[in-house]
Formats: C-alpha cells, sequence, structure tokens
C-alpha cells in the first residue's frame, strides 16, 4: 500500500510544463493516466492555491495508506473498483460512484480491481 505524500514544488513545477498539453482540448480522463504494474501512478491535472485535480491509477491490490488531510477531498471513480475507508467505515465503489472525504478525518482506499479516480481538493 502506497504512503500518502504531499504535492511538492518539484511536481507543481512538472505539472505546468504538461499544463499546455491538456488547456483547451476535449479530455477523456481514464486515458490521462496509465496503469502501472505493482504501483499507483498519478498525473496532477490542476494545481492553484485553491486546490488540486489529480488522476490516479492503481495497480489490483494497491492502495493509499490512512491519513487526513486539511481540506475536504472528493473522489470519483472512472474505470475499475475500489474499497475506500472514512472514519471507520468502509464502502466499496466502482464507475461513477462519488465519496467526499471530510477534512481532518482519517481515510483510506484500496484498490480491488485495477481502477482509475480522480481527485478533487479544495483548499480553503
Amino acid at each position: 500500500m502506497a504512503e500518502y505524500k504531499p504535492v511538492t514544488p518539484e511536481d507543481l513545477e512538472r505539472h505546468e510544463r504538461k499544463r499546455g498539453e491538456l488547456v483547451g482540448k476535449v479530455l477523456r480522463l481514464p486515458d490521462l493516466v496509465k496503469y502501472q504494474e505493482g504501483t499507483v501512478a498519478s498525473r496532477m491535472i490542476i494545481s492553484r492555491k485553491s486546490g488540486n485535480i489529480t488522476l490516479f491509477s492503481f495497480d489490483e491490490n494497491e492502495g493509499l495508506s490512512e491519513h487526513t488531510a486539511p481540506f475536504d477531498a472528493m473522489v470519483t471513480i472512472l474505470d475499475g473498483e475500489c474499497e475506500v475507508w472514512v472514519a471507520g467505515t468502509t464502502c466499496r465503489m466502482t464507475v461513477g460512484e462519488t465519496i467526499i472525504f471530510p477534512a481532518n478525518v482519517p481515510h483510506a482506499l484500496s484498490a480491488i480491481t485495477k481502477f482509475k479516480m480522480i481527485l478533487v481538493m479544495i483548499k480553503e
């Protein structure tokens, strides 16, 4: 299971270079992040002081360990199936389903099958 890692200044710089490839174009979000065997992959789509939008792909049995964030986060499943934990409650999620993780509440997720998701985090 992967450990949650906050966005670094290097991530932001890399994002800005690649952002030009996406702006003003019709996008198919699941196609923007590829599955990688045995790991979690991500691609930041938007990063601003007010929040981030990031795509993730998880190989089967991969996940993010329990963590908290200082702001609300919304996850929508784009492909596959996963299990999420929020404040002690477990939910199974599949394509098209969305969950909101409240700020400062412990949460985690794990792939049941390979899956892709979009994470939207809004800061105050």
